[in-house]
């Protein structure tokens, strides 16, 4: 009975080493990796937007860098994941760094995954080498409102239930009047409207309310990396306002693009590139 008792307890340890060691770590993305240079890259892209919005640049890049392209849960077709939230997502892709012993990756972020880039790499910043922040603001809602201050518990239920409750003709309609503000390159227009169609909804709205709470002007004076900022060409009208927010990022180069709208990568892609290779390159 006892050598029974025993081989039974033995078996049952066994059975849960492999259930904790055999389970694969899941994370609120899916992930391309392409290149097999020593410095990675990491892209990840903006709100509603697919990973896809970096073909051309991992294209031009892949070469000589590693490339690790995120494409986040619920958007443009991925499948989503319960509670998503900024910081979620930020600690998911920090521990996706560390898992996969990705040493000091450069991390190039559009719009909302600038957003990601800036906190990540003011939070951990013994995982970042570099920084490349692609029109984004560390507090988008301050541009409208200066004295703006983010809320604790910030309740997003209002904005669900809004989004989630039109119809596809409806959001489509809503998604195609704001694009021309966004993209000026109206061939890839639809391309970036579908992404947004074939987002979960209520990911939509709950990562849209939960960017527009986020201020991270505070936060950034913890980023020790080298940091690139490319802003849209309109945003040079506002430079007191946009550089007042970025006080805080030491060791910092801001750059204006010279034509185009919130997707540099594609209105501007020549001096987009120009800018790419310069600080990839640079020591």
């Amino acid at each position: 009975m006892k050598k029974f008792t025993f081989l039974l307890i033995i078996m049952l340890f066994f059975l849960a080493a492999c259930n904790i060691f055999g389970q694969e770590t899941t994370y609120p993305f899916e992930v391309k990796k392409t290149g097999k240079g020593n410095q990675s890259l990491l892209f990840i892209p903006g709100f509603a937007s697919s990973g896809e919005v970096w073909n051309e640049t991992v294209a031009k890049f892949e070469k000589n860098f590693t490339c690790y392209t995120l494409t986040m849960a619920g958007f443009a077709g991925t499948k989503p994941q319960a509670d998503a939230s900024f910081k979620e997502w930020e600690k998911a892709i920090a521990a996706y760094i560390k898992n996969n012993k990705i040493e000091k990756p450069i991390i190039i972020g559009h719009s909302m995954g600038g957003g990601l880039a800036l906190a990540i790499a003011a939070d951990y910043p013994e995982l970042t080498g570099k920084i490349v922040i692609v029109d984004a603001l560390p507090c988008l809602a301050a541009l409208a409102d200066p004295n703006f201050k983010s809320k604790e518990n910030n309740d997003c239920s209002s904005t669900i239930a809004q989004l989630t409750a039109m119809n596809d003709d409806q959001f489509r309609k809503m998604q195609s009047q704001a694009m021309p503000r966004l993209l000026a390159d109206a061939s890839m227009q639809e391309t970036v409207i579908n992404w947004s169609m074939t987002s979960d909804r209520t990911t939509f709205a709950k990562m849209y309310c939960d960017f527009s709470n986020t201020d991270l002007r505070e936060k950034i004076k913890n980023i020790q990396c080298p940091s690139h900022i490319l802003l849209e060409s309109y945003f040079i009208n506002l430079k007191p306002a946009i550089e007042s927010q970025y006080k805080n990022l030491k060791n910092a180069d801001m750059q204006y693009a010279t034509k185009g709208l919130h997707f540099i990568m594609y209105d501007d892609k020549d001096w987009y590139f120009n800018q790419l290779t310069n600080f990839l390159s640079a020591k």
